[in-house]
């Protein structure tokens, strides 16, 4: 699916100036292009490594609004990029190196070219931690899960695993009891990190058991899931639980690195917002996971690529670009 849409990407002849470019080709980065175009701002999007985003990694996507029988990720993204393009969007499948944001007009640099604009809106999203044992890659969607939100319905009456111990996993293994038959939590040290309220609820779910001191060793299935190896820390003994699916929640990482001394980045690399999706710096706008560390979901990162695009007409209205 991904190289199908790199095959239908467009190359620009001379034009190296836009009014607006979008970093990022997500939910948050189309939806943006979309709202851009259709106020008719030139607008160029730079998809970066992975065309579509998150998305592109996932299954079945039961909870974006429009589809009453689902739809999978892919073909999600690949619809949101052939609408931006039937409006005039510019999609380029490059990846950006380089900016400069402290003088009109912005610099955006890619592996091949260098643009210009008035106006950038940054929807680069951020990607979830790995734990990085053998079986992880292998069955990443075939049981795999990142996000219990979206993908905890379809583990209805199965044991399942949650990696984690700060307030994320307690999120994700209390959600994952409305469907699980049980959540087994696999935490690393001997008392959580979460905050006493989260602990509280995890204890007192009877379908949530503990396993102290441990890390996972690997995953096995067949086509997907089927079991997990747990190692104790302090004795080095390993145990074998059957489990549909095991969900690793030990963070995410905002793809903001290249930002870093050009907009105000919080502790952990998210962007930190002026005012509504306004960035530190005037004229650059964010969208997406990248600023948002709570709701890490495609609806929302449509939500705030709608908002992005709108803020930044009305910004290059009022600054008569």
């Amino acid at each position: 699916m991904q190289a199908e849409i790199k095959a239908e990407s467009k190359k620009p002849e001379t034009k190296r100036k836009f009014d607006v470019i979008i970093i990022g080709a997500g939910p948050a980065g189309y939806t943006a292009a979309i709202y851009a175009s259709r106020a008719k701002r030139e607008t160029l999007v730079i998809s970066g490594n992975l065309p579509g985003g998150q998305l592109m990694l996932t299954t079945e996507v039961e909870n974006y609004p429009g589809f009453a029988e689902g739809i999978f990720g892919p073909e999600l993204m690949t619809t949101m990029r052939k609408q931006a393009e039937r409006i005039g969007t510019l999609i380029i499948d490059d990846e950006v190196v380089n900016v400069d944001f402290k003088r009109l007009p912005f610099k955006v640099l890619t592996y091949s070219e260098e643009y210009e604009a008035d106006a950038v809106i940054i929807a680069t999203g951020a990607s979830p931690r790995k734990i990085g044992v053998r079986g992880e890659q292998e069955f990443s969607a075939k049981g795999v899960s990142y996000c219990a939100t979206c993908d905890g319905p379809f583990f209805k009456n199965q044991d399942l695993v949650v990696a984690g111990g700060g307030d994320s996993a307690m999120e994700e293994a209390i959600f994952l009891t409305k469907f699980a038959k049980s959540v087994h939590v696999v935490h690393r040290r001997d008392k959580l990190r979460a905050s006493k309220i989260m602990q509280d609820r995890a204890f007192e779910n009877k379908k949530i058991h503990f396993h102290w001191n441990s890390v996972i060793d690997e995953i096995k299935g067949g086509q997907k899931v089927s079991e997990i190896t747990i190692k104790n820390l302090n004795t080095d003994q390993k145990e074998m639980l059957e489990a549909g699916g095991i969900f690793v929640a030990v963070g995410h990482e905002p793809n903001t690195k290249l930002f870093k001394g050009q907009i105000d980045l919080d502790d952990q690399g998210y962007i930190i917002l002026k005012n509504k999706t306004q960035t530190s710096v005037e004229g650059v706008f964010a969208a997406g996971d990248a600023h948002d560390h709570r709701y890490r979901q495609a609806v929302t990162a449509a939500g705030f690529g709608c908002m992005a695009a709108i803020d930044v007409d009305r910004y290059l209205s009022e600054n008569k670009k």
